[in-house]
């Protein structure tokens, strides 16, 4: 039930996203949304020279915006650093596909380190009665199993990695435990499972700092073939937070403050 997705090595590069003018239109349009969740990493980002994004605090979850494809250019600094100011982390030409229902997490990844994994939503028709839960692990910890109603949905995810599967519309409660085994890690968390919607949740934080945290996201219009591209919930994540076990991987606390380098991919 697992699907592997593309890994860009960075910090907040999921500024793509955000409302600037493309170097370059290609045709179509990409729907996109960004999920800050990296703690305790305030950042401003720049789109092609334009700020963008100010303040951009973990937590956050942005409305989707549709976007022209084509080619962006991305810096992000420390808050109030200016265009001009030292770049955390930038790159050039980074691509935004076409026809695309895309969310981009900037996260940790097992060991602790910051990276940005865009996610494609999975966009495509359930049948009557059904809902579509997918979960996405981006927290630095080992593999976990994610369980619904006390009963594993999915198994042995591994970061950054997600399970998906439709599954009959309702109330469910989901946790999240060490693969394997019965040590609750994550949740209990009540999860409103609606008919023809894509119920995403994604568990991120540091367990070091005794933050992980579960965010969610809801991708609707699955009821048939969508006309255009759905859109996904924005503003702050759904959070809860909880205590960790012991055991997790030992976590870094904040985001690097060196630049990184992006390899350029497109989704």
């Amino acid at each position: 039930m697992l699907k592997k997705t593309a890994t860009i090595t960075a910090l907040a590069a999921g500024s793509m996203i955000f409302g600037a003018a493309p170097a370059l239109a290609q045709g179509g349009n990409a729907q996109v949304s960004v999920l800050h969740a990296v703690p305790d990493a305030t950042v401003d980002v720049y789109v092609n020279g334009d700020l963008t994004l100010e303040d951009f605090k973990p937590g956050t979850l942005t409305d989707p915006l549709t976007l022209p494809a084509g080619d962006y250019d991305l810096k992000v600094t420390a808050p109030d650093a200016g265009k001009d100011g030292e770049a955390i982390v930038e790159a050039n030409d980074v691509q935004v596909p076409a026809n695309a229902n895309i969310t981009v997490a900037a996260h940790l990844d097992e060991a602790g380190k910051p990276e940005l994994t865009p996610f494609v939503n999975d966009t495509t028709p359930t049948a009557p009665g059904q809902a579509r839960l997918t979960a996405r692990h981006i927290a630095a910890a080992p593999a976990v199993d994610i369980r619904a109603d006390a009963k594993p949905v999915f198994k042995n995810v591994t970061n950054p990695n997600e399970g998906k599967a439709d599954v009959p519309a309702g109330t469910a409660s989901a946790d999240v435990v060490l693969a394997g085994t019965d040590q609750v890690v994550l949740g209990p968390a009540n999860l409103d499972l609606v008919e023809g919607q894509n119920t995403i949740v994604y568990a991120w934080g540091s367990a070091k700092d005794n933050n992980l945290q579960l965010a969610t996201q809801t991708v609707g219009g699955l009821h048939s073939a969508p006309m255009g591209v759905p859109a996904g919930n924005g503003g702050a994540a759904d959070n809860t937070s909880v205590t960790v076990a012991a055991g997790l991987v030992a976590l870094s606390a904040a985001a690097a403050a060196g630049a990184v380098i992006i390899r350029r991919k497109s989704a």
